[in-house]
């Protein structure tokens, strides 16, 4: 059964005669009672009654007349909602990341996505690295925005920043005052711990240069960890895109020896296309780093 056919049926009962449905239709008459017998044939039962002057529908015909219409509603309305999916007049975008890029670099795109296309439903999922991996990689999310590394079998990826990290520390702090330091220098001080892959790297970095960090409390809510920074607890070791916007109570230091860094990369499913609200979210994502790299004089 195909849709033509259905539409055929329709307006053959609308004009009760195949001769006017055929002119309506803009094909020969014998073309339209073909495909009204192989539609009969496949149901099994034939849906008009053939008179002289004007055509009936059977019993069948008239059971068969509303559900033939649902159809090819369901059928027009699944057309327009592809279509507004690729026209992003419609849809929904579902986007993971780390909460350093969505806290920091994705509400300034978020801004101009829903701006350009109002009509395209946004949810944001916020988890480490490994649960954004996973959200992509399940369907759950459209596109993701993790720190590598990440699965090659299992994504596409697109490269959008490296970048350093760097020291927070409360104004108070005697090493506020300093534009650099060495992280071997800090063997002594206490630490709040950003959770996710920062923390590994920052771990990690601490050993090579010597010393096992004191760490006085760690969260994964990047919000927390500059209260406590602020409050003097600790120092913290964040990307420099989680040091961006600090309040008045502290400041960013560069980190110089030993060179710490990542990689922060959109991500999506292997052997799949991003959809067009996916794609018009990276090219948008993609803009606003470079404008922020042209900003800070690194491009």
């Amino acid at each position: 059964m195909e849709l033509y056919q259905l539409g055929y049926f329709l307006e053959i009962a609308r004009q009760r005669s195949f001769t006017r449905a055929a002119a309506r239709l803009h094909m020969a008459q014998p073309a339209l009672s073909q495909q009204m017998k192989n539609l009969e044939k496949e149901l099994g039962t034939p849906l008009f009654n053939r008179g002289r002057k004007e055509i009936q529908l059977t019993a069948a015909g008239k059971a068969f007349h509303p559900r033939a219409e649902a159809i090819l509603l369901q059928a027009d309305a699944a057309k327009a909602a592809v279509s507004d999916v690729a026209q992003l007049r419609g849809g929904k975008l579902t986007i993971a990341a780390i909460p350093s890029v969505s806290a920091c670099l994705l509400p300034a795109v978020i801004h101009l996505f829903s701006r350009q296309h109002s009509q395209v439903s946004l949810q944001l999922i916020e988890d480490s690295s490994e649960r954004v991996a996973d959200c992509v990689e399940s369907g759950l999310a459209d596109i993701g925005f993790l720190q590598l590394p990440a699965s090659k079998s299992a994504f596409r990826s697109h490269a959008l920043i490296t970048e350093p990290f760097v020291l927070l520390a409360c104004k108070s702090h005697m090493l506020a005052s300093k534009k650099a330091v060495q992280l071997e220098q800090l063997s002594s001080e206490s630490f709040v711990f950003y959770k996710g892959r920062a923390r590994d790297t920052a771990m990690e970095s601490c050993r090579k240069a010597g010393f096992e960090p004191r760490i006085v409390c760690e969260s994964g809510e990047l919000g927390t960890v500059r209260a406590l920074v602020a409050a003097g607890l600790g120092l913290a070791i964040v990307p420099r895109l989680a040091a961006g916007d600090l309040p008045p109570d502290i400041v960013s230091v560069n980190l110089t020896t030993p060179k710490m860094q990542r990689q922060i990369a959109a991500v999506w499913q292997k052997g799949c296309a991003l959809s067009p609200a996916a794609a018009s979210f990276l090219q948008l994502t993609t803009s606003q780093l470079f404008q922020r790299q042209k900003t800070r004089g690194t491009v």
